[in-house]
């Protein structure tokens, strides 16, 4: 069976072709590096623009050194996630792929050492990336956690799945969850019931979280008696939380003032952790709480920041390449305003020079 590149994003080969192979020895693991209707190695031969052929339970792949040499070393990272259980997809090829093309692929055994959490229905809650893995030690080690990055990195279902193994555990009495009440650029004007019925909306993901973890049941049980606490933010001001596990979701809503009330709640027992992403604040020109915050406080002791990268979205392979993309255009913005800057002056010292 013969895979080829059509369209890859390298464009032409670079230097000359060479080709090189992948034993993957059986049957069973060769199917699940292949991925379903060979997914995997269509994703990787257009990513790579290469040339892939399977034969028997090897598999062969010609192109450019670089890109060969990438893909060798994407497909033993497969099989190294094959034999640790896990079926891989087009997203975790996409993953290997970017992990590869920094040196680092040898980093994914390490992401097989034990659960995070197990849900209501006994499914295993496992890290998927490495930025990932080191945002969990970092809750496990330190009292106060910024987790900063895109969406789809797992942050705040992350700190939810912490949350609620720290409360098994007993190391909590409860479980805190809150977020800052504003609106991503649209007017909801005003919403109708009681307080839980207007902030329902804004804590959707957390609850959902939590719902999956604990089971429906266990979780209205826990909310009755006050075991488990969702507010918005502006509710935390003159409270001390001890013996608790409070996580702050879309952190980077929160203004200055408001992040540091909320971060002196904070009593004995107590475990904290931020999440937002700073590319998405709707505070009409006020500077972020999270942005200032993860400046002046990183590098404090019992304090971590992790910044967690497009490289850890677990969501569709797609929202990598959209993040990518809003990226580029953000860093091209200075660029084009210098551009446009020296063109102006350029046309006034000319019209002053007629």
């Amino acid at each position: 069976m013969k895979i080829s590149a059509f369209g890859g994003k390298g464009g032409t080969l670079k230097g000359i072709k060479i080709s090189d192979k992948v034993d993957l020895r059986t049957v069973d693991k060769l199917a699940r590096v292949l991925g379903a209707f060979d997914e995997n190695l269509n994703f990787l031969a257009r990513e790579l623009n290469l040339t892939a052929y399977v034969e028997g339970v090897k598999i062969r792949l010609e192109g450019d050194a670089e890109s060969v040499s990438l893909g060798v070393k994407v497909l033993n990272a497969l099989a190294k996630l094959s034999e640790q259980g896990e079926t891989p997809d087009e997203g975790r090829t996409a993953y290997c792929i970017e992990l590869a093309k920094d040196g680092r692929t040898e980093e994914l055994a390490t992401l097989s050492a034990g659960a995070v959490a197990v849900t209501a229905r006994g499914k295993q809650i496992k890290c998927k990336t490495v930025g990932q893995k080191e945002y969990v030690d970092a809750i496990k080690k330190n009292t106060v956690v910024f987790g900063v990055g895109p969406a789809g990195t797992g942050k705040t279902y992350l700190a939810v799945c912490m949350a609620v193994t720290a409360f098994k555990a007993k190391q909590v009495e409860k479980i805190i969850l809150t977020r800052p009440a504003v609106e991503a650029g649209e007017k909801l004007g005003f919403l109708p019931g009681d307080l839980q019925t207007k902030v329902d909306p804004y804590l959707r993901p957390l609850y959902d979280a939590l719902q999956e973890m604990l089971g429906l049941e266990t979780y209205a049980k826990l909310m009755e008696r006050g075991a488990i606490e969702v507010a918005p933010l502006a509710y935390m001001r003159g409270r001390t939380l001890s013996n608790a596990f409070i996580i702050l979701d879309e952190a980077q809503n929160t203004t200055k003032e408001q992040m540091k009330m909320f971060l002196t709640r904070m009593g004995e027992g107590s475990k904290t952790v931020v999440t937002g992403d700073i590319t998405q604040i709707d505070l009409d020109g006020k500077e972020s709480g999270l942005v200032q915050a993860t400046k002046i406080l990183e590098g404090v002791e019992g304090i971590a920041v992790c910044k967690l990268t497009a490289q850890d979205v677990v969501r569709h392979p797609l929202v990598m390449r959209i993040i990518r993309a809003y990226e580029k255009a953000d860093e091209e913005k200075p660029v084009r305003r210098e551009n446009k800057k020296l063109k102006v002056e350029r046309e006034t010292s000319k019209k002053e020079g007629e």
